[in-house]
């Protein structure tokens, strides 16, 4: 048998994290709404899928599937499981991290909410695995490709701090990241955090998120070599101050490039190589989503809540 929720909820307009907070004034009122957004309306056991014989305990339900009867409530196997963070302080990190343009350091998001700062990164970087691409279509028609790279300058580091021979691709203090966008009405781009921008690295990953055939545009960067053996390759040569060549151009990913460092460098400072794919998911998702309402993007995140991002993989994974 089947168990049905009876409550519905609507998500109110909001219009601020603070009307978020109102509107979602206790904790009961938030797992029902994400009961709702999470089974639509219909119980289902997150262990082994079933959503027959189903009971009803204290703290959450029971599956009574003879081959799992298990316990459970409508966190488990969510990114919020075993959270003792309230949740209506996570649906205002939802709102904060979807809605800020810039994105939002952990030390601010933990004064706004009242949290420890270890506990605002935790849960910022449980928030960004949520926002990362999960099989996206290849791109068909057209698309750009170029790279960016995310490390500090040795003009703004202090004598004894200078890393020699560290200028322009250098990978000694830097990570590149490759941007492909797929051009169009409301542009897509899709990110990659690499370990160099060499063509045997560029190569596989283009093949992998675009159609043979499809015209690829890039600058002159040797990485790209070998781009028209799989596609109708056009460049523009930076190299001699050419940026735009009759309808050939990367302008629109060097675009995202230039919100993309400013809320890197204006608002964390300093990303690591080891959670840098996590902020370029974090800042994709928010170029991406741009057209949508504050709102729309709350209900778009709250369809991505499965998955677990542990303490103990953050740090050691």
């Amino acid at each position: 048998m089947h168990i049905q929720l009876k409550t519905m909820i609507s998500v109110a307009k909001f219009k601020s994290f603070i009307e978020v907070l109102d509107y979602f004034k206790d904790e009961e009122f938030c797992k029902k709404y994400v009961e709702q957004q999470r089974w639509k309306g219909t119980i289902t056991c997150p262990h082994c899928g079933n959503t027959h014989n189903i009971g009803i305990t204290k703290r959450g339900y029971k599956c009574y599937n003879p081959e799992c009867l298990k316990k459970f409530s409508v966190l488990v196997g969510t990114v919020m499981e075993d959270t003792k963070i309230k949740l209506r302080y996570w649906f205002a990190a939802f709102y904060i991290l979807s809605s800020e343009k810039r994105g939002k350091s952990s030390y601010q998001l933990a004064k706004d909410l009242g949290l420890t700062q270890k506990s605002a990164w935790h849960l910022s970087h449980r928030i960004r695995k949520m926002l990362e691409q999960r099989a996206p279509e290849k791109i068909k028609l057209l698309a750009q490709s170029d790279e960016t790279f995310v490390g500090g300058k040795n003009k703004n580091r202090h004598k004894d701090k200078k890393v020699k021979n560290s200028q322009g691709r250098s990978f000694k203090d830097k990570t590149p990241v490759l941007g492909i966008l797929e051009p169009g009405e409301v542009s897509q781009i899709r990110t990659i955090a690499i370990p160099d921008t060499s063509a045997a690295t560029l190569q596989p990953l283009l093949e992998a998120n675009i159609e043979k055939g499809a015209i690829l545009m890039t600058d002159e960067w040797t990485g790209y070599c070998n781009a028209h053996t799989a596609f109708d390759h056009k460049f523009v040569d930076h190299s001699a101050k050419q940026y735009v060549d009759g309808n050939v151009s990367c302008n629109g990913v060097e675009n995202f490039w230039s919100h993309f460092k400013r809320g890197i460098n204006g608002i964390y400072y300093h990303v690591s190589r080891k959670h840098l794919q996590r902020y370029c998911d974090e800042y994709s998702y928010r170029f991406n989503s741009r057209d949508l309402t504050s709102c729309e993007r709350f209900e778009h995140i709250m369809g991505k809540v499965e998955g677990r991002l542990t303490w103990k993989t953050l740090v050691h994974g």
